[in-house]
């Protein structure tokens, strides 16, 4: 049998969770309808992974496989095939033939990212990856690789032979005539 102290104790919580209600209920909510109002972002948002490119056109992604390496998750898949000067990719001697991130393992977890040494892959937070199927979540080069800017011409290129002999691009880019 309960004491007089046990049930005294649970008709109290009657009046502690009116005045809870009562308290929240004059609040403003914080609902957000979301398709046409966007929450911001925190400063250390990790979003959609993109590829980057050179200004001249060239992919920054060497497929060197230092990312797939530091996924935790297992969700990077690189492999890597040559440049040759009738068609290059990247400054180096080998470019990312297939790169493709499982968006449904990543963790969002930023060591891609880290382990880049040409900074190509980037976590932006612009947009957060969604998907109908499994397949349509696995997201393959085309669409992380990033359009060239204005002016620049896509890969592959043909570029004269002895023009690119570093994989990582000095920044600013140093005139070779010099």
């Amino acid at each position: 049998m309960a004491s007089i102290g046990d049930i005294l104790s649970r008709l109290l919580r009657i009046p502690v969770g009116f005045a809870t209600v009562l308290r929240t209920f004059f609040r403003k909510p914080v609902t957000v309808q979301y398709p046409e109002q966007k929450k911001p972002f925190t400063a250390r948002f990790r979003g959609r992974h993109h590829l980057k490119r050179y200004d001249d056109g060239l992919e920054k992604c060497i497929g060197c496989s230092l990312c797939a390496a530091a996924c935790p998750a297992d969700a990077i898949y690189v492999e890597a095939a040559e440049n040759t000067n009738a068609q290059r990719y990247s400054p180096g001697e080998r470019y990312a033939k297939t790169y493709e991130i499982n968006m449904l393992r990543c963790i969002f977890c930023g060591y891609c990212e880290d382990a880049c040494p040409t900074n190509a892959i980037v976590l932006e937070p612009i947009e957060f990856p969604t998907g109908y199927t499994r397949e349509g979540m696995i997201y393959k080069k085309d669409k992380l690789l990033e359009p060239p800017l204005a002016g620049a011409a896509a890969t592959p290129q043909a570029t004269p032979p002895g023009k690119y002999d570093r994989a990582i691009v000095p920044y600013p880019p140093v005139d070779a005539s010099q």
